[in-house]
């Protein structure tokens, strides 16, 4: 094999017993599956480590990082998505209209939730300075914010995280694709 042929195919998809890799069989899970699966969904389906798995992601990543589709991982969930890159091809070809922007409200309310999550409405209007009832209703609704858990403060209040579909709505792979904070903020991590 040339040296540019290795580069196009690092590693064969079918073993040389026929068998599928297991990064073809990491990816035709993706691709069938309903709900972003776990590593550990993965690997049990497949009978295999998670390090096993998390390697195949990480060819698989590779794979396919010029082409249509990519990995998108929101901890240790992860799923097959179009590129954002073919965004608008693929809105035409569904028939799908753009939907209602979001409000400056929302987007700066969405971003605090994005670095700071998991958080508290009270933490987001401490910061804010405004309630923040209506927007996270809206946040909630649309599907880029959900319930992630309760804080162990009086009162235990929601936590809120952003979704898949966040990542999706912005073009990230994870949340680690976000920006980085100015300097005032280099403290705070997105978890």
């Amino acid at each position: 094999m040339t040296e540019p042929e290795r580069e196009w195919f690092p590693r064969p998809l079918i073993q040389p017993n026929g068998e599928l890799s297991l990064e073809a069989r990491v990816e035709a899970l993706l691709f069938v599956a309903e709900e972003p699966p776990s590593v550990a969904q993965l690997a049990r389906a497949l009978e295999a480590t998670p390090e096993a798995v998390e390697e195949a992601l990480r060819g698989l990543a590779e794979r396919l990082k010029d082409r249509g589709l990519r990995l998108q991982r929101k901890g240790d969930r992860v799923q097959l998505v179009t590129a954002p890159e073919a965004a608008e091809d693929v809105r035409r070809f569904l028939g799908l209209t753009a939907g209602p922007r979001l409000s400056p409200a929302a987007l700066e309310t969405l971003a605090i939730i994005a670095y700071r999550q998991p958080i508290t409405r009270a933490e987001i209007e401490a910061i804010r300075g405004v309630n923040c009832d209506g927007v996270l209703r809206t946040l909630l609704a649309r599907g880029l914010i959900e319930e992630v858990g309760r804080s162990e403060g009086p009162g235990r209040p929601i936590l809120y995280g952003t979704t898949f579909l966040f990542l999706q709505h912005f073009g990230l792979r994870s949340l680690e694709d976000l920006p980085p904070l100015d300097g005032a903020e280099e403290g705070a991590s997105a978890t």
